[in-house]
């Protein structure tokens, strides 16, 4: 999918118009026009601000939805998982159990982190423990201890 079709389908989900999206992100309703048109696409900026208005991620504003796991529990992400930061921007890196308002939800171990996880997930508890000790140690949080 393009911005072009993401913006415009957003949008309608949204239940605005061209002119009142325009109004929220502080461009024209011609620059929206271009947008959904594929003639243009927004500044860093405005996607910013598109994707706090939407709830979804920039990626998925350009149409090029990524498959990311958890920096932490190795969870897949989407935007509905996605952490906050302090300001309320979304932290694509964090599930929003892992991570809260710009820090790690609890202080543990890695051990801790495989026993809390492993009976939320499908699997021989013994296969997914195994699974979880080669994967965290390749995560970024895990990385830095």
């Amino acid at each position: 999918m393009e911005f072009k079709d993401v913006c415009l389908e957003l949008r309608k989900k949204a239940g605005l118009s061209q002119n009142e999206l325009a109004e929220k992100l502080f461009v024209t309703r011609q620059a929206v026009s271009r947008w959904e048109q594929g003639e243009t696409i927004p500044e860093i900026e405005t996607l910013q601000a598109m994707s706090q208005l939407f709830n979804v991620s920039i990626n998925t504003l350009l149409g090029k939805p990524q498959v990311l796991i958890c920096q932490s529990c190795g969870m897949p992400l989407h935007e509905e998982v996605f952490a906050r930061n302090q300001d309320g921007s979304m932290n694509e890196s964090y599930c929003k159990w892992c991570w809260t308002d710009g820090d790690f939800v609890a202080d543990c171990s890695m051990e801790d982190m495989i026993e809390q996880c492993v009976p939320h997930m499908p699997g021989d508890p013994d296969a997914v423990r195994s699974y979880l000790k080669e994967l965290l140690p390749t995560l970024d949080r895990w990385k830095k201890v």
